[in-house]
């Protein structure tokens, strides 16, 4: 819910969920939802960026669900240097060498199809595809994404404020640095069209 309301409340022209299944009634209002299609996460990321470039030709940011700590402000000062075109590609890394943005002038399917997803190499691989096809590349601050109760509590130390910090106090407590898995490689792509 943070990482949508976040989404909401930037200054956009669109804001697009790729969901597979139907929205319930935690999906914020404005928002338009796309089907998520594909098997694999490349294929996911591709088409949620493809999908909503080609209804309306804008730059796209896309973000995951497991960075709830994310910001309005995080994600407009990403996407700035796509609407001003002095960058074609923002790329946000984080910490367990995966990404948790990016971001592009003109989505091409190629650039993120065939990346091997959720390996320690992710993020790597995914910045180079960039800088192979010659993309002019704005970098974000890396951030922390949620796979582990471990990232969960440092995450929630980070974002107090959050419902993320609040939904994990009420249900674990305070959290000891645990390293079990507490989500899946599931991402659902929400996607904003830059202005």
């Amino acid at each position: 819910m943070d990482t949508l309301e976040a989404v909401r409340r930037t200054r956009v022209i669109r804001h697009v969920l790729a969901l597979a299944g139907e929205p319930g009634p935690w999906l914020p209002d404005g928002f338009e939802v796309i089907p998520q299609r594909g098997g694999g996460l490349d294929e996911r990321i591709a088409a949620a960026m493809w999908d909503a470039y080609t209804s309306l030709p804008v730059p796209i940011v896309l973000i995951g669900m497991d960075t709830p700590q994310v910001t309005a402000g995080l994600l407009e000062a990403a996407a700035e240097p796509l609407a001003r075109t002095m960058a074609d590609a923002v790329f946000g890394p984080a910490e367990d060498g995966g990404f948790w943005m990016l971001g592009l002038r003109r989505p091409d399917p190629d650039l993120t199809l065939g990346v091997p997803m959720s390996e320690p190499v992710t993020g790597r691989a995914q910045l180079v595809r960039l800088i192979q096809a010659g993309l002019r590349i704005h970098m974000t601050p890396e951030l922390v994404d949620v796979d582990t109760l471990a990232e969960a509590a440092r995450v929630a130390r980070q974002a107090p404020a959050t419902r993320f910090a609040a939904t994990l106090a009420a249900t674990l407590g305070a959290p000891a640095e645990l390293e079990e898995p507490v989500m899946a490689a599931a991402m659902a792509p929400v996607a904003a069209a830059v202005r």
